[in-house]
């Protein structure tokens, strides 16, 4: 097999790394036609290692469930130029990671972090936070309702609603929220030209464009302060529960208890808030799905579990390989580097019947938006029980929906959702 079956075209391969094709239909235009082509194929991009990208479900699944073979931590687990790494690794000592969270992690370490907080996220203790959730969403509801029947619905619902659910979990001040939401943008949005930090006209669509120190340090600073007082005062939240954990006997470290204060106050509100999005998108585009669900609403699980594929909020991950391998006949060397794309595996043809269509009826719906094996997303009962609470609230008030100008994604390679969703509706 030559070289060249295997590089994916420049064309194709400049589409994986390009922000901005991830907010248009450009980058599911470039997965189709990879699963079609080169589903496990190599993209050779200047100032980028080189990276195998694997489109296919089934291989991410395979990928997903060897955790030992495939790892989270020997390089970063996203998508990162030549030249950012090298500026990390003099920044850490050597280090790819300028935060260790469970995304960075594997085992042993990975399940010791992850048993830390685990318990708080399992559906038994969920449940018991299932009235003051309602209660949240019943309010965003009502807040839609007083819009008068038109409204930005990210900007005014869906950024906010799961944004309070989490960072009341974690025990963050309600006057503090806000601050959140806009360091957790500039973080994700980092190459975007509104959502990012730097200004658009400085705003850059290459790979070097998703680190911004600035918005890590604001996080830093924040969370050391919070982080001291729930030692001093620690009270029933998650927030307490990570400042005084102990892993093997010793307390966490003040870098690793940054890492999981980062990734709960960012992850844990931001891929919700674009999964509802999404929800909202879909319907307003297919009436017909709305009619269904109010026909049926026990179909809200479907839903749910349709905006989180059709949406994918998380678009890739990044592993390293620990060993020579073999996937789908094409040799993989130890040390390669590959991306999962888990916004294509969504979309597999052999898996999903019409996978580009919004069916909130589609059974079986084995996505991998929340990720496979060890990895798999630690918030996501908590994720779906937010979404499911909040359409048992406003679904038997929304009377017609239809979308009130042109809605926008967000430019990310990493994490991206709808940042601009303008609706009309009626609401009773």
């Amino acid at each position: 097999m030559s070289a060249s079956d295997i590089r994916i075209p420049d064309d194709k391969a400049m589409m994986l790394v390009d922000p901005a094709a991830y907010a248009d239909h450009r980058i599911h235009d470039t997965y189709a036609w990879l699963r079609a082509n080169n589903p496990f194929g190599k993209a050779e991009i200047e100032g980028v290692e080189p990276f195998w990208v694997t489109s296919k479900h089934e291989d991410i699944l395979e990928i997903s469930r060897q955790n030992a073979l495939f790892s989270s931590g020997a390089k970063s687990p996203t998508l990162t130029s030549i030249a950012v790494d090298q500026r990390i690794r003099q920044m850490t000592g050597g280090s790819p990671h300028l935060l260790r969270t469970l995304i960075h992690m594997d085992q042993p370490d990975h399940m010791k972090y992850r048993t830390l907080t685990q318990a708080w996220f399992l559906p038994q203790n969920l449940k018991s936070m299932e009235e003051r959730i309602r209660k949240i969403a019943r309010s965003a509801v009502d807040k839609m309702a007083a819009k008068g029947g038109e409204c930005d619905f990210v900007k005014e619902v869906a950024l906010h609603y799961p944004l309070h659910v989490v960072m009341e979990i974690m025990g963050v001040p309600e006057e503090d929220e806000l601050r959140m939401l806009m360091l957790t943008q500039e973080l994700f949005g980092a190459a975007d030209p509104e959502l990012g930090r730097k200004p658009a006209a400085e705003a850059s669509d290459a790979p070097d464009a998703q680190l911004d120190m600035g918005v890590l340090t604001d996080f830093i600073n924040y969370f050391t302060a919070f982080s001291d007082g729930k030692r001093a005062n620690p009270t029933d939240d998650l927030g307490s529960l990570i400042a005084n954990s102990k892993i093997d006997g010793q307390p966490i470290s003040h870098f690793e208890a940054m890492s999981y204060y980062i990734i709960v106050a960012t992850a844990g509100h931001d891929t919700t808030s674009s999964s509802t999005g999404g929800a909202i998108w879909g319907l307003a585009e297919n009436p017909g799905e709305l009619a269904k669900l109010k026909a049926n609403p026990g179909l809200i699980n479907g839903l749910v579990d349709e905006s989180i594929r059709w949406t994918t909020p998380v678009k890739t991950f990044m592993r390293t390989a620990m060993e020579d391998t073999e996937i789908r006949g094409r040799k993989v060397a130890k040390d390669d580097w590959i991306m999962l794309c888990y916004a294509s595996g969504n979309r597999d043809e052999a898996v999903f019947e019409d996978p580009q269509g919004f069916h909130v009826d589609r059974s079986p719906n084995r996505h991998l938006a929340f990720g496979y094996g060890a990895h798999l997303c630690l918030g996501q009962h908590l994720a779906k029980m937010e979404m499911r609470i909040l359409w048992e609230e406003m679904l038997p008030r929304l009377e017609s929906l239809e979308l009130a100008g042109e809605p926008a994604m967000s430019h990310a390679v990493f994490v991206n959702g709808p940042k601009t969703l303008p609706i009309r509706y009626r609401m009773s």
